[in-house]
């Protein structure tokens, strides 16, 4: 199952915002529809925006100069383009940088010859993608048991990623070990992306699960109905801070008081080491009408109502009880165990 598909240089993704009603194809035809489809969160979900970007920048290449001047003044304003769409995401900037460094390298050969250099850094993003879920699944899976509860927020799968997802790669991996696992899903307001895109795609894997809203997570924790925790990340510091969807620090929070596992799943395209702690990550502030209004429809406070709307928040790295990546366990201490991984791979 995928969610982006890049055939004969064309680029086709699922929009997600049509879900989980109806499955619309879209075809990316120009820079312009890429960091629409990015900002309108048609195409989302940290690692395949990084996939995504890259292959936008693809198709809007086609109709770059070959002059070789013009052509990388032309990049170089693209790349900046498609880095406004989402500012805390890293792995967007992550994907572009690695097509900015082939740039370089190629730069003493053609337009036509640095073009296909980058198409074929861009398949190879993609093809990574794909692996570093596989292997976050089989490691995360280790730390799941027979009959587990499993409490996971917004959505971290196949719609998220180019492969089976980050946290719901292992939720994956546990049900096809553990046939008897259950998973609770929180809505997560305000766009709803765990009961309209992780529920559909727990239907389509055939994994247990039951939506709930996201003021139940500590209740069902005080009930004893929750073993473990897994949650996605859009930006880990250097010190294991990690941003993710807005309403994952309360998870940790209550997790912490009530000595539930909390697991953060995410690739190393993810870790920005630049970032020194929590603090420094820049946190995205959305449209007011995505609260005030479901779906673009139903109003559902007074109609100038003040509203504050960050997209995202900050778990500090002391509530996580480990960070699994696709290189391995991370546990704590976090500043020396993140560089310690890096430095053995």
């Amino acid at each position: 199952m995928y969610s982006l598909e890049f055939c004969n240089n064309r680029l086709y993704y699922l929009d997600q915002t049509q879900l989980p009603l109806k499955e619309n194809w879209r075809e990316c035809k120009s820079l312009k529809d890429g960091c629409c489809a990015i900002r309108e969160l048609q195409v989302r979900g940290a690692p395949l925006i990084g996939v995504f970007a890259a292959y936008a920048l693809c198709i809007g290449m086609k109709n770059f100069s070959l002059s070789q001047k013009i052509f990388l003044k032309q990049f170089h304003n693209a790349v900046n383009y498609l880095k406004s769409s989402r500012p805390t995401a890293v792995n967007l900037f992550w994907a572009l940088e690695r097509l900015e460094k082939v740039v370089i390298r190629y730069s003493a050969n053609t337009v036509s010859q640095i073009k296909k250099a980058v198409v074929q850094e861009a398949k190879a993003i993609h093809k990574e993608d794909i692996q570093l879920c596989r292997r976050m699944g089989e490691y995360g899976v280790k730390l799941v048991k027979k009959g587990y509860n499993i409490l996971t927020h917004c959505n971290t799968g196949f719609l998220a990623t180019s492969g089976e997802g980050t946290a719901l790669s292992v939720i994956f991996s546990a049900h096809k070990k553990y046939r008897d696992i259950h998973v609770y899903v929180d809505e997560s307001r305000p766009l709803l992306q765990g009961a309209r895109l992780t529920a559909w795609e727990l239907v389509k894997k055939k994994v247990p699960y039951t939506v709930i809203c996201d003021d139940m997570a500590a209740y069902l924790m005080q009930q004893g109905k929750v073993d473990v925790i897994f949650v996605g990340a859009d930006r880990i510091a250097a010190n294991g801070d990690t941003a993710n969807k807005i309403g994952t620090y309360n998870l940790a929070v209550n997790a912490f008081y009530h000595k539930v596992l909390f697991y953060v799943v995410a690739p190393f395209s993810t870790f920005d080491l630049g970032i020194s702690s929590g603090k420094d990550i820049p946190i995205e502030e959305r449209s007011h009408d995505e609260v005030r209004i479901v779906f673009g429809k139903a109003q559902i406070t007074p109609k100038n109502a003040h509203v504050y709307n960050p997209a995202f928040d900050v778990t500090p790295a002391k509530l996580i009880t480990a960070i699994i990546t696709d290189k391995g366990i991370i546990r704590p201490p976090y500043r020396k165990n993140i560089r310690k991984v890096i430095a053995s791979n």
